[in-house]
């Protein structure tokens, strides 16, 4: 208990550890992963220079900087994670198929179909025909609008 109390103490006023470490760290697993097999110097390198970079990451006491780091991670996932997202959505939910329209960019909600069949919708925004599989007209929700 008394080194908890230590160990506490110690880490007021300091930035911990955020998503962007977690990165780093798989990061660093990877190349340990790696250089068991090749054994390379460069990922060594590589290896320590992440070990490095989370520990001066989670002892940091400039909160704001790290914060920034984190922003513009977490900025760059969502770009890089962007384009599947209709993806992840339609393998995910099982009721609706969801398609992205092509003029506007806005993510819509569809009926799942009961069978095959190649009908066209009008997008609720911009009014492009789109072609969808579906059998019967529905309510189309539009999930996200791109501004």
């Amino acid at each position: 208990m008394n080194f908890m109390n230590k160990f506490v103490r110690f880490m007021y006023g300091r930035y911990g550890s955020d998503e962007f470490n977690h990165f780093l760290f798989l990061g660093y697993l990877f190349c340990f992963i790696i250089n068991l097999f090749f054994h390379k110097n460069w990922i060594f390198i590589v290896e320590m220079i992440l070990v490095f970079t989370i520990f001066f990451r989670t002892f940091s006491k400039n909160i704001e900087r790290r914060k920034k780091e984190r922003q513009l991670f977490l900025k760059m996932k969502r770009y890089i994670r962007r384009p599947f997202e209709t993806t992840m959505k339609n393998y995910k939910d099982k009721e609706h198929i969801y398609k992205k329209c092509y003029k506007c960019k806005t993510i819509l909600r569809l009926p799942l179909p009961d069978k095959k069949g190649i009908k066209h919708t009008k997008c609720p925004t911009c009014k492009k025909k789109l072609i969808v599989f579906a059998l019967k007209h529905q309510k189309i929700e539009i999930i996200r609008k791109k501004i």
